[in-house]
């Protein structure tokens, strides 16, 4: 570090120290609004996933009551809707705290850089990572060999994902019903919740991966100081 006044009347060591002190308060605000933004993500989650035990105890119960007639496909409808329409909900929540994870991370990134900067060589001890490149970004959430190893079925073990092939089965689910409240056989219905479950699956993966881009470029790209997939 350079030593001597600065306009302000501070020398470069004090300025340097303060800095620093206002870099950390930063990041320490940054890695609290992660945590509150994946609170929130695993109370949707599981909001969602009481709910539709509950909806499946419902069934359970009402189905030899009402002798799985008409009432009761009626009353399905009703309650598999509703556990749909929260089950979309949630994982759009989900692929948006995603992305709103990778800006927070993002920023962290740059404060370690800013770190190295005010100390040249700390970066030495640094887990996580400190550049805005592909591989900086994925050090920090602690996925490694990502230019090579990565599963090209990882995104279905993520939670979003979950949450996503659960509501396209209930979809399935609800067209199939619908298919035999028409007349049509039980073949007919398996056939046509099975499309719908696959189309509702390709939607959804479709849907995050161009949310993500347009998180990147829309919210990233614009507002930090480099490109993420800048390698500095």
């Amino acid at each position: 570090m350079t030593e001597g006044p600065l306009p302000g009347g501070l020398d470069h060591a004090a300025e340097d120290a303060r800095r620093a002190q206002l870099l950390s308060t930063e990041h320490w605000s940054l890695l609290a609004t992660r945590s509150m933004s994946w609170n929130e993500a695993f109370s949707r989650t599981g909001t969602f996933l009481s709910t539709l035990s509950a909806g499946t105890v419902a069934l359970a119960l009402a189905g030899p009551a009402m002798s799985f007639g008409g009432a009761f496909a009626l009353f399905a409808l009703i309650v598999l809707s509703v556990t749909l329409f929260l089950g979309i909900a949630t994982f759009v929540r989900l692929v948006q705290v995603n992305n709103e994870d990778l800006y927070w991370v993002s920023g962290m990134n740059l404060i370690r850089a800013e770190y190295a900067r005010l100390s040249p060589g700390i970066e030495k001890s640094f887990v996580s990572g400190h550049t805005l490149d592909t591989e900086g970004i994925a050090r920090t959430f602690g996925a490694f060999d990502v230019t090579s190893n990565i599963s090209p079925f990882h995104m279905l073990v993520t939670t979003p994902a979950i949450v996503a092939v659960i509501s396209s089965a209930i979809a399935g689910v609800i067209a199939g019903l619908l298919v035999i409240q028409v007349g049509h056989d039980v073949i007919v219905a398996l056939i046509a919740g099975a499309i719908v479950f696959v189309a509702a699956v390709v939607i959804s993966i479709t849907y995050a991966i161009r949310e993500n881009k347009r998180y990147i470029a829309r919210a990233i790209d614009s507002r930090l100081p480099t490109s993420i997939d800048s390698t500095e």
